[in-house]
Formats: C-alpha cells, structure tokens, sequence
C-alpha cells in the first residue's frame, strides 16, 4: 500500500477484511493517506450511519453533523416518527434531502459506502447491531452501558476486536478535564496507596403499572422488543416507550448500569485496573414489589479486587459524598463528579502532574477523538475492552443481589468460581430469530 496513492476509505475496506491477529495491521498509518489537515475532501470525509435516533441518538447525531469530518447520510429506527425528524435535521444541516432513512439496522450497516455507525438503542439492543456493524467492517460509536448481559459484553469486545474495528464508548466523561486531573493525581501517588473506593450512582428509577394498549401506527413493536421476551405494548411510563424501558429488566438494569459506565469506568482508571475485576462481590437490591417495573430503586454492593482495594457501588443516598467516584488513599482522598471535585487535603487539586509522571490519554472531545481514531486506527481512549469491563462490574453487582448472596469472579477466565449458579446469569435467552 503506497500512503499517498490509497484513499482512506479504501484503507478502511481493505483494514475491514483483516483480523487483529494478522501480520503486519496498520494501526497507525500516514495522515497523509487520510487527507488529515486542511480542508477535509469530500471523498475523504468519514461517512455515517445512526442507528437508533431517538433523545441520546440525536443527540449524538447533531454532534456528528458539526464535524467537517464526518457525513451523516443515513439514519435508522424502529419508530417512523424518530426517523423522520432525525432525517429533517440531517437535510436541514447539508441543504438537500440526501438523508436515507431505514427500519431495519442491517440494511442501513449493509451499505457499502457507510465507514461508521452510531449506536443509541436500549440496552438489550446493542449486541446484535454492534456484532453485525464490525463483521461488515464498520467502526462504531455505541452508547453505554456497553450491553445488557455479561456474555454479549465479551462476544462484542471479541468480535470488535477480531475484525480490527475502532470502537468508542459514549463514556464521554474521560474527555473531560476534571475527571482526568482527578485519575492522574490517584494514579500518581498523591494520596498513597488507595485501600477504598466509592462510586455513588443515582437513586430510584419507577413503580407502578401500565395498561396495555394499541401500538402506536409509527412504532414496529416487535422490532423494538427484538431479543428480548415478548410481551403486550404497554405505555412504560409518563415519558413513554422510549425512555421508561429502563426501568424493566428485560431490556435494562436501571440506574445502576444505566451509570455503572460512567462512575466505575473512572473509578477503574484512576485505579489503573481497565483491564481487569473484582474477585468478590456481594449486596443487596430493593426492587419493586408491584407493577412492571423491576430494576432495583436502592442498591448497594462491595466488590473486593485481587490488590486488596475494596469498592462500594450504591445509590447516591447511600455513600456519604454521593454522586461520583472517590478514592480513599492513606494520605488523603479525591473526588470527582460532573461539574465538581474535592481533595482531602484542599490543596492538592492544584497540584501538576509533571512530565516524567503517569501521563494518561488525553482528550476533550469525545466524539472528535473516535473520528481522529478511524482516521488513525489508533485506539480510542474508551476502547471496548474498557467498557466490557465496566459494565461487567455492575452486573456483576446485580447477579449478586439477585442471588442475595456473596459471588466469586475469575477476571481472567470472566466466570464465577465453582458458582454454576451464578454462571448461568451470565447470558440470557434471546427470542428468536435473533441470536449472536
């Protein structure tokens, strides 16, 4: 391959056919070969498709629409409404009605001029998209938390993995600069060796019951529950269909791993564990008593690492600084939260990290950094195997308050100990047709 004779859309089909094994995969290559800097062409730009455009996937969305790197050029939900508002936003940005809109996922990743998908679906929908995205040789923005189960975790870190594909996990607050300081100033010593930490998630979620009622006309009910077990269309909630799903464990864990990526993804980093786990885990769950809904309104568990460091992950009524991640070290402890952060002592937020320390990945936009990552094929700074072991930790934490009882984790072989128990929670069911 001659750098300056391959287009980087060229590059990336060819990369796509090539597993991260082999010989020789150029994960840095010339930004030359890219058309980096200056006016990006329009033959080089990172061409996109958004699966799932509904509050968080629009969002997403009108991220994208403000890079000159990045085309949005087609978007894809299960609800007609969605689809065409998120088209109308698309066309309204470019100034034409080139947008393409789909219901069905595959049909959207089979288009051979697509380089990269946004992934905003409920939880339970995440797998399957992502498993069939990498196989056709698309890199994928996807939302936290990375899956539903422990299983789907592992088969999408695998398959993002063996298909050599950039993964970014819209565990977006790594690129924030707090966050950062804060991971740096553990992982450099200043408060000594950290014994403890507490992640404070948020609390409750909703109880109650639903009625069932007419599928709305612009609404594929049946492609909208896909794995997950049937049931009658019932109106979860008063924000409807698409946000009170989670509080329904078919499809979600509630609060506790609607958050578990963002407060135990940086309680890992600044711990220096991304690539690991806990050995022990136990707690407790209050779930609801009636309606539909299940997920867990207050929760607590300790998970205990193989260093000796012990972590509590509960709702924020339940560890004394609340929301957050803190550290406790023998000479004095951080916390970091969204829009603040504390020290023991005061003075130490002030402190520089110097050039010789621990330096960790550096960015301040998310969304920037995974478009510079498919440019590059240098990992993102929240790559799948940080998320796989993010979210694990939080469901590791459900299995153990749904067994009400301690479980034991192997965080290399990613199974419970001599527990087939608890082994057997580690994937579910999925209705079929779907499978991985």
């Amino acid at each position: 391959m001659s750098g300056t004779n391959v287009s980087r859309r060229g590059f990336l089909r060819t990369a796509a056919g090539v597993s991260v094994g082999a010989v020789g995969f150029p994960y840095i290559i010339s930004s030359a070969a890219l058309g980096a800097g200056g006016t990006v062409a329009a033959s080089e730009r990172i061409t996109l498709g958004c699966v799932g455009v509904g509050s968080q996937g629009t969002g997403n969305m009108n991220g994208f629409l403000n890079k000159k790197e990045a085309r949005v050029v087609a978007v894809c939900d299960v609800d007609k409404r969605h689809c065409d508002r998120a088209k109308g936003l698309v066309d309204k940005k470019y100034g034409n009605a080139d947008c393409a809109t789909y219901a069905d996922f595959r049909e959207l990743i089979a288009r051979s001029d697509i380089d990269a998908i946004s992934l905003a679906t409920p939880d339970h929908w995440h797998a399957i998209p992502v498993v069939t995205a990498a196989r056709a040789g698309k890199d994928v923005y996807g939302e936290k938390p990375l899956a539903r189960t422990i299983h789907e975790a592992k088969v999408m870190r695998d398959t993002v993995n063996r298909y050599g594909r950039i993964w970014q996990t819209g565990s977006w607050q790594r690129s924030v600069a707090n966050f950062h300081h804060g991971c740096e100033l553990v992982r450099n010593g200043r408060i000594g060796k950290v014994t403890r930490v507490e992640v404070g998630l948020p609390t409750g979620g909703s109880t109650g019951g639903r009625q069932a009622k007419p599928v709305p006309e612009s609404l594929d009910w049946d492609a909208w529950l896909g794995p997950a077990p049937w049931r009658p269309y019932i109106d979860f909630g008063g924000q409807g269909v698409h946000w009170d799903w989670r509080w329904i464990m078919d499809y979600s864990g509630g609060q506790l791993t609607d958050w578990a990526g963002h407060h135990i993804d940086i309680a890992h980093w600044g711990l220096g564990l991304d690539e690991t786990g806990p050995v022990e885990i136990e707690g407790k769950g209050v779930y609801p008593k009636d309606g539909i809904y299940d997920a867990p309104t207050a929760y607590k568990f300790t998970c205990k690492y193989a260093n000796g460091v012990e972590m509590v992950v509960a709702n924020d009524r339940q560890v004394p600084k609340g929301m957050g991640t803190v550290w406790y070290g023998e000479k004095g402890w951080v916390h970091v939260d969204r829009g603040r952060q504390a020290t023991e002592p005061a003075s130490l937020w002030n402190e520089t990290i110097g050039a010789n320390e621990t330096r960790l990945y550096e960015s301040r936009d998310h969304q920037q950094n995974f478009l510079n990552c498919v440019k590059s094929r240098q990992k993102t700074i929240t790559p799948i195997e940080v998320a796989c072991r993010s979210i694990t930790v939080g469901l590791l934490g459900e299995i153990a308050m749904l067994l009400e009882r301690q479980v034991r984790w192997d965080p290399v072989k990613e199974e419970f100990v001599n527990d087939p128990e608890a082994n057997r929670m580690l994937s579910r069911p999925m209705r079929a047709p779907w499978h991985l």
